[in-house]
């Protein structure tokens, strides 16, 4: 359906989430994806041409909200969707202060609902 290959990396620490989101995510036309397990990794060999990532906020080795800052000064193009399943509003309003274009609530109301508003965000 796409022209161009959009490159989405998943950062969870959680193997399942990060198995479910890529298993989804590569049947979209158009989407090739990267996953990490820790954020310290992600920051050091985050792809260049990286369009969207799916970043968890709660993580033991580096939580998503000290990551962001350190992906976004690799990629500052890069969009980011924050993923959470404890959300506060402190930690929303960080997230967009940091740059997130986003976030969405795990577990996920149904992985349609994340494919849409990940294809909404890939437009901006």
């Amino acid at each position: 359906m796409s022209t161009q290959q959009k490159n989405i990396v998943i950062i969870d620490d959680e193997n399942d989430i990060l198995q479910m989101l890529e298993k989804y995510l590569s049947r979209e036309d158009g989407y090739r994806i990267t996953t990490y397990s820790n954020p310290v990794n992600a920051i050091s060999s985050l792809p260049k041409d990286t369009d969207l990532i799916l970043l968890d906020i709660m993580m033991p080795q580096m939580n998503g909200l000290d990551a962001l800052p350190k992906l976004l000064e690799k990629n500052p193009k890069t969009k980011v969707l924050m993923m959470t399943a404890y959300s506060t509003l402190d930690k929303v309003l960080n997230a967009h202060r940091y740059g997130a274009t986003d976030y969405i609530m795990k577990p996920f109301s149904s992985l349609d609902a994340l494919g849409k508003k990940i294809k909404e965000i890939l437009k901006k």
